[in-house]
């Protein structure tokens, strides 16, 4: 596989003054207090600023091991969007990024009017990136890290929606001995699954997996990483193969993300064991391009979404797609007729029913809302793959670890 190599594109001071002479007086302050109180507040000022971002302080970006391609796990070369299947683990943040967007999900406002919760996930901060984490947005929207993102993933991609940036993932905290025990627990096979696109772990009493294998409703996502996993085991995503074997792919670390297509690729995240907190955010991706194929769907994510904002975010981009793809015909249409041509019947006939199909497919995605589950996620059953257990590699089985 070929190596891909990145290239980027890309204290205040002190005014000074003339000296003019002024009396002296009982209540003049001396220049000294005058200057380090003026110092003060000007830091003041700056300390209360909200953190810009900046992709030379900020992104961390280092080549993944590996990507794993869609034909090394079977798949024809017509599924999906790129040929690229899923990365390994690479460094995409600063530990600063990270400290600046733990702290904007922190906000009592993003916990008040952004948590989530379904069948298969305890806890989730969706659509509150646009209006209260202007860093976390600036970071996802900024050029280089979409260049990375769309270089890894083998295809011109940009964010899906202001909706779905940094969609956070929380675990439930626990305790330096409750961590241990997870630990002892691997021993006994307690353990479940843990998804990084959406879905989170159960209680550590609970011996059976609240989630299976499922695919994700958009093309693209990148999971990045944002707890210590010092002392994690565990993490790893599982995949199934077209052929239905299951391989590996380890989780990543602190500021470390993992591109996968899981659109197109069923999947599952092995539960991670033996830490105190895992939290992880998961933005989603789609091409930039109106022209590529564009098979998502909000199936997993409308029970846990304000359908206000998910459905605009939704029809406003498969509409403005739609536009460009008739324009197109339209340019092509005149340039046939200024050229003479004869009108292409079955050209436009197809483009007509790739219409039909396009408008049908955003129809149906936006369900009502009254017929909305709220909550509830479908998952597909298969059997879960188990934390710690040890699958001798077949011969059609890649080996990713």
């Amino acid at each position: 596989m070929a190596n891909f190599s990145f290239e980027a594109p890309f204290s205040a001071n002190m005014v000074q003054s003339t000296t003019t002479s002024i009396p002296a007086s009982p209540c003049r302050i001396g220049a000294n207090t005058f200057f380090n109180q003026a110092a003060a507040l000007e830091e003041g000022v700056r300390m209360q600023e909200p953190p810009t971002f900046s992709p030379v302080e900020h992104l961390a970006f280092e080549e993944p091991s590996n990507i794993v391609m869609m034909k090394d796990i079977g798949f024809a070369e017509d599924v999906g969007i790129s040929p690229v299947a899923v990365t390994h683990p690479f460094q995409l943040f600063s530990p600063e990024a990270i400290k600046i967007m733990r702290s904007e999900i922190d906000k009592p406002e993003v916990r008040a009017n952004h948590t989530y919760a379904s069948n298969i996930a305890n806890a989730q901060l969706r659509g509150y990136a646009a209006k209260h984490a202007p860093f976390t947005y600036a970071a996802w929207n900024h050029p280089e890290t979409m260049a990375i993102v769309s270089k890894l993933a083998g295809v011109d991609l940009i964010p899906w929606s202001d909706y779905e940036i940094a969609h956070i993932n929380l675990s439930a905290i626990k305790t330096e001995e409750q961590a241990k025990a997870e630990l002892t627990a691997l021993h006994s096979r307690k353990s479940s699954v843990h998804s990084d696109e959406g879905i989170d772990v159960s209680p550590p009493e609970d011996d059976k997996p609240i989630v299976g294998w499922h695919t994700d409703s958009y093309p693209f996502v990148c999971v990045l990483m944002m707890s210590d996993c010092t002392n994690m085991v565990g993490g790893e995503t599982a995949l199934r193969t077209a052929t239905g074997e299951v391989i590996r792919v380890r989780g990543p670390q602190e500021g470390c993300a993992v591109i996968l297509q899981g659109r197109y690729i069923t999947h599952q995240a092995l539960r991670a064991l033996g830490a105190k907190e895992r939290i992880t955010a998961v933005t989603s991706w789609r091409p930039r391009s109106p022209f590529v194929k564009d098979d998502s769907v909000l199936r997993t994510v409308r029970p846990v979404s304000d359908l206000r904002e998910l459905y605009i975010d939704f029809a406003k981009y498969r509409l403005e797609n739609f536009e460009h793809r008739i324009h197109r015909e339209l340019e092509e249409m005149r340039a046939r007729r200024q050229a003479g041509q004869k009108f292409d019947t079955q050209g436009h006939k197809t483009f007509l029913q790739e219409a039909i199909n396009f408008l049908m497919h955003t129809n149906n995605e936006l369900v009502a809302e009254d017929e909305v589950r709220t909550g509830f996620i479908e998952t597909i059953d298969v059997p879960d793959v188990v934390v710690g257990e040890v699958v001798e590699p077949t011969r059609d089985r890649a080996c990713i670890e």
